[in-house]
């Protein structure tokens, strides 16, 4: 069972160094995560997952820990994070951490002692073959640069050494079994992290690239998810409260096998969810269901969903996303009035939704250079925009040292503009984010019957049972979402 609280949840994801700066260096931090705390309620969000706020030399944004059990000094200390749990949950807000089991940085003092000529604790915490001269066949590795006479796998970048879970399929020496004393080592020191922040006052995780621990693993990924099903054992036992959210965007695999609370419905090429708002990487134009001119079928969508829904709606929940920092904002392509229609969408469906920071407002997507490690995605992760002021609100720092430039357009949006307009899409966002937590028929674990799914709009879709009061929303065309009742003394239903 997932915990109670993911029912009636909303998400808002942060990147913390674009979110908001508190101490004017250029940088956002955990004191201006905490300044902002009644904006994200008044959003009507009552949950963060916060981007990887841990030590790193940020060669990948953070995602190359240095120190799993210490805040990075540019966001705050951990007394910081503390306190940001602490102020969360007076407002009856949930806190996620970024979880990154699959490597650290190679600057991790576990690396460093594992990379030692000498045998150590550490020595089998990373993948290394028997000799520097030896490769790893269809694997991207590192040799000769450290001490240790062998080479060691990356599960990312050069800076990111992967962590040992074992191999399921074995043809070498030096590859463990995943329920090797090593691998088990492996494990237990992440299970270690996790009770660390959740003691601390976390409430769980997001798990970055949850399908990708155990090397060599089956198609169904057996192995990665007995990881998992143990990790899951320990919270339901130690932590029942606790929710975990996986990377993996294949729920049938990831809640049903591995046991997440929670799955990520991302966005890969031509899969439901893609053909949503971003099916733009196509000869022949932008198909996109939401773009009002794109010619989009819902059934491309509904073809890959419904299986993946029907599969799992009694184990865990799909969550649909606005965007994340991997993906271009959906403002790229779609006008507001399209967003409003998406939003609508995207809220009013099953499962966990999550809001990307910046989309409430149609941040754009921006041209701008790569920055730790970005690459195409660093236009997601720009300055959120408060407010016409200077830096539009989020950093009293010179601009030229702020963490990426913010949107210089004259008509970029901002939160304090749209605050003002009751048609803008920031309050949009706000009354569809009301609606949720208001119905139950509209939350999670509701029903979800589609009663008109044709190539031409609208798509009209069915939330609740008999029981409450029944939900019917429609989405394509002119078409919004509408709360329904019944008529008294009757069974017909009326707006």
């Amino acid at each position: 069972m997932s915990p109670e609280w993911l029912k009636d949840t909303v998400f808002y994801e942060i990147y913390p160094q674009s979110f908001q700066d508190s101490n004017g260096d250029g940088v956002g931090d955990l004191p201006g995560i905490i300044r902002r705390l009644d904006y994200i309620c008044g959003l009507g969000c009552n949950a963060l997952w916060i981007n990887p706020c841990f030590d790193s030399p940020f060669k990948d944004a953070g995602y190359d820990v240095r120190d799993y059990k210490k805040v990075a000094p540019r966001y705050g200390t951990n007394e910081d994070l503390c306190r940001l749990f602490a102020e969360a949950h007076r407002r009856g807000v949930r806190v996620l951490l970024d979880l990154v089991p699959g490597h650290t940085s190679d600057q991790h003092p576990w690396f460093k002692a594992s990379a030692r000529a000498e045998e150590n604790e550490y020595s089998g915490r990373y993948i290394w073959t028997g000799s520097a001269f030896e490769s790893i066949e269809g694997k991207p590795y590192i040799s000769g640069m450290t001490d240790r006479d062998g080479a060691y796998m990356l599960n990312f970048f050069a800076s990111q050494p992967s962590l040992n879970y074992g191999w399921l399929r074995r043809d070498k020496p030096w590859m463990s079994a995943p329920d090797s004393p090593e691998a088990l080592a492996t494990r237990e020191g992440m299970k270690d992290v996790m009770r660390f922040w959740l003691d601390l006052g976390c409430d769980g995780f997001r798990v970055d690239m949850a399908d990708y621990l155990v090397k060599n693993d089956d198609e169904s990924r057996s192995a990665t998810s007995a990881v998992w099903r143990d990790v899951r054992e320990m919270l339901d036992r130690e932590y029942p409260e606790a929710a975990l959210v996986s990377e993996w965007s294949a729920p049938r695999l990831a809640i049903n096998r591995a046991g997440f609370h929670m799955d990520f419905y991302l966005d890969h090429w031509h899969n439901g969810y893609n053909t949503l708002l971003r099916d733009y990487e196509t000869e022949g134009g932008d198909h996109s269901y939401f773009r009002k001119d794109g010619g989009g079928d819902i059934r491309r969508f509904l073809r890959d969903y419904l299986p993946k829904y029907l599969e799992t709606r009694d184990r865990g929940y799909i969550s649909m996303i606005t965007c994340n920092h991997d993906t271009p904002r959906p403002a790229r392509t779609l006008s507001p009035d399209e967003l409003k229609l998406a939003y609508a969408f995207l809220l009013t469906m099953p499962g966990v939704p999550f809001l990307y920071y910046g989309d409430e407002i149609g941040m754009r997507y921006l041209d701008v250079p790569t920055k730790e490690g970005g690459y195409q995605r660093t236009g997601s992760r720009t300055p959120m925009q408060w407010d016409a002021g200077k830096n539009m609100g989020f950093s009293e720092a010179a601009e030229e040292q702020l963490y990426l430039p913010y949107d210089h357009s004259p008509d970029a949006p901002c939160v304090a503009e749209q605050e003002a307009d009751p048609s803008s899409l920031l309050s949009v966002t706000k009354s569809l984010t009301a609606l949720r937590r208001r119905y139950e028929d509209l939350q999670a674990d509701a029903e979800f019957a589609v009663i008109r799914a044709e190539a031409d709009p609208p798509f009209v879709y069915r939330r609740g049972t008999d029981h409450g009061a029944p939900v019917l929303c429609g989405a394509g065309g002119r078409r919004g979402c509408f709360p329904l009742k019944k008529t008294p003394g009757s069974d017909k239903l009326r707006v």
